[in-house]
């Protein structure tokens, strides 16, 4: 009896422990966003959003305060990834009041997550000192096929600007995409919107509110432009009415934006960020001590500071700290700092030299993101360097600005890239020059093809029963380079190696790998690899009397072919060059019998030829690539994936050799 009534309790105390974490019910949006049909969408969609609605409310002091509500229904079982939520915050300036989320699963049944499911993270954990904060609530591991994930968070903050963004999508579906601003009175907003016809808000008093719904997925497609491209994107600014104590900042232009960058970042009594000491003053002579023109002491100052850790120190983010490097004898001192801090110390490096040079404001990962409709600094998220050279230095990184002059374009960050070249991500951007003389944006440098050249040349013996030994010895320039680069200091020796083995082996079929020996340059911007491998059985014999194999042993490791017969976004290319002689010792006792004809192609984005000929016993197989950078519409991608594709036949024809 007293058995049976703890089996009873045991099952009340299940029974309770199981409805307290599915009794709190859930929000009437988020039931109502549960229960909306959605179109059918092609089976590689992992979700769909349901609900994705912001409404952001100006205080009068001009805090912001957020209400953020997303609903989302999984769809596949990898759309487990969309279900978690998450809220940024900095907390000397903002505060996150409430974040919650709910898991309706296909059943019908519901679970809650609070409190005690949050867990606070740092933004960015490889920047140890970085104030931004995530809270975040996941439902990853629970949540699958046909269950709507959804949360909610409500945030305060003091802003900075009088201006925000917001996308109305990802890469999946969504039904309804909402953005709500309710201003105080006497106030006033207006918009851009990019990758969209232009989105009209709904105005009532001073509530303005932007929609779009029913949004498909965007396709994955090669060489397509990024997300933030193609996608309808929202870009808000807000006025307060003068007289205001909020202490916030609105920019009407680009003049306004450099202005207020280049004060923070200035040399004058307020801030003072470039700064000198005997110790910096010395080290930039000493590092320049044995260079005699202009350009070789900015390599040298660029190579050092490149070579301090790269650390972000993000502090009173909130007050716009987050633009504003530290003292350049700081950075110095302690050798260490992020991207605008380096770009202030090569500022204070190149003083000494008296050289002049400014910090340029940009966006890092995507040239096409920064738009010139709208003047704001939250269109940026790195800093590189503008150095003013004379006449005498040339190179493909400098620009003519109007009022500042010649510019050499630089990274200072970028430690596969040295100066005279810029990383392929940068290049063509948009990018302010942070001077009280700029009053628009500036287009970056793109290198030309032959900047971002790779040479390589292969030479074979291929013996009577199709075994190939080869060496490969490969020089690379520009971008190429630092592809290389990033490439081989990314990884152990070992791993390298089997990189460098798979790649070799991913065209000759059981190739072995004799040796592996990289040599990096980078003062001089090249990279250079030899590989040696034999590979038996390269060739094919047949009959006993033909052996059929291919003269492009190796591929070319950036090579993509454009496949689809239909494309739905234009096609990106970058600027670069390849050109590969390939000479193969023929066996005794065999002749050539069937040879490919050469292949020589012109388009206004490149250019593509292969030559064959047989000479002295070897077989002398040559093919260039010349790319160009381009951004092709896709009207015109037939062409485009014509071009690739009779690349791709051309490196895949065989050559035929007949025993005599």
């Amino acid at each position: 009896m007293r058995l049976q009534n703890l089996s009873l309790v045991i099952v009340f105390l299940a029974s309770v422990a199981s409805a307290s974490a599915y009794s709190d019910d859930a929000p009437v949006w988020l039931r109502e966003a549960a229960a909306l049909t959605t179109p059918p969408y092609e089976k590689s969609v992992p979700a769909v959003v349901l609900v994705d609605d912001g409404t952001i409310t100006i205080g009068d002091d001009g805090k912001v305060n957020k209400v953020y509500h997303f609903a989302v229904r999984i769809l596949r079982h990898e759309g487990r990834a969309y279900a978690v939520g998450r809220v940024g915050y900095i907390p000397d300036s903002s505060k996150v009041r409430e974040l919650q989320a709910w898991l309706i699963r296909a059943n019908g049944k519901l679970k809650h997550f609070g409190k005690d499911d949050t867990v606070d993270v740092s933004g960015a954990p490889n920047d140890v000192y970085d104030e931004f904060r995530v809270k975040k609530i996941s439902a990853l591991d629970e949540a699958d096929t046909g269950a709507v994930f959804g949360y909610t968070y409500t945030t305060e903050e003091r802003s900075v600007f009088s201006q925000d963004d917001w996308a109305f999508q990802g890469s999946i579906p969504v039904i309804s995409s909402r953005y709500s601003l309710v201003l105080p009175a006497g106030c006033h907003a207006n918009a851009v919107t990019f990758n969209h016809s232009p989105i009209e808000p709904k105005v009532t008093g001073t509530t303005y509110t932007w929609e779009l719904t029913n949004l498909g997925p965007v396709s994955e497609e090669p060489l397509s432009p990024s997300v933030s491209n193609l996608v309808a994107r929202l870009a808000v600014s807000y006025y307060l009415p003068s007289g205001s104590q909020a202490s916030i900042k609105t920019f009407t232009n680009w003049r306004e934006v450099a202005t207020w960058l280049s004060e923070l970042e200035a040399e004058g009594l307020r801030h003072r960020q470039v700064v000198l000491d005997e110790a910096l003053a010395a080290k930039a002579r000493a590092l320049t001590a044995n260079t005699k023109t202009e350009y070789e002491k900015i390599q040298a100052i660029g190579r050092y500071v490149q070579n301090i850790q790269y650390i972000s120190i993000q502090t009173g983010l909130g007050r716009g700290g987050g633009y504003r490097p530290h003292l350049s004898t700081q950075v110095f001192a302690k050798s260490y700092g992020d991207c605008k801090d380096k770009a202030n110390l090569m500022r204070a490096m190149l003083k000494v030299l008296e050289i002049t040079a400014f910090p340029v404001s940009i966006y890092s990962g995507d040239p096409d993101y920064v738009r010139p409709e709208w003047p704001s600094p939250q269109q940026f998220n790195h800093c590189i360097i503008a150095v003013r050279v004379s006449d005498g230095t040339q190179g493909p990184t400098i620009i003519q600005d109007p009022r500042l002059g010649r510019l050499l374009i630089f990274d200072p960050t970028a430690e596969e890239t040295p100066v005279g070249d810029l990383p392929f991500y940068l290049q063509g951007s948009l990018a302010l020059i942070d001077s009280k003389e700029s009053d628009a944006l500036a287009r970056m440098p793109i290198t030309p093809p032959e900047s971002n050249l790779l040479e390589r040349q292969i030479d074979a013996n291929l013996d009577a029963a199709g075994s190939l030994t080869a060496s490969i010895r490969e020089r690379a320039q520009g971008q190429f380079a630092a592809l290389y680069r990033h490439e081989f200091r990314g990884a152990s020796r070992g791993d390298y190696v089997k990189q460098i083995e798979a790649w070799v082996t991913s065209a000759a079929t059981a190739a072995k790998v004799d040796k592996v020996e990289p040599r990096d340059d980078s003062a001089a911007g090249r990279f250079d690899l030899n590989v040696d491998f034999a590979a038996p059985a390269y060739a094919q014999l047949m009959q006993n009397r033909l052996l059929v194999f291919k003269p492009a042993i190796v591929s070319r490791r950036e090579s993509l072919s454009l496949t689809e017969a239909k494309r739905k976004h234009p096609v990106v290319l970058r600027s670069t060059a390849y050109s590969e002689a390939v000479r193969i010792k023929l066996p005794a006792g065999f002749d050539v019998d069937e040879m490919p004809e050469a292949v020589k192609l012109d388009t206004p984005f490149g250019s593509y030829a292969t030559s064959y000929e047989v000479k002295d016993g070897q077989l002398i197989f040559t093919r260039k690539l010349v790319q160009k950078a381009a951004n092709i519409p896709v009207e015109q991608y037939n062409s485009v994936r014509s071009f690739f594709e009779k690349i791709r036949a051309a490196e895949q024809a065989p050559v035929v050799l007949a025993r005599k």
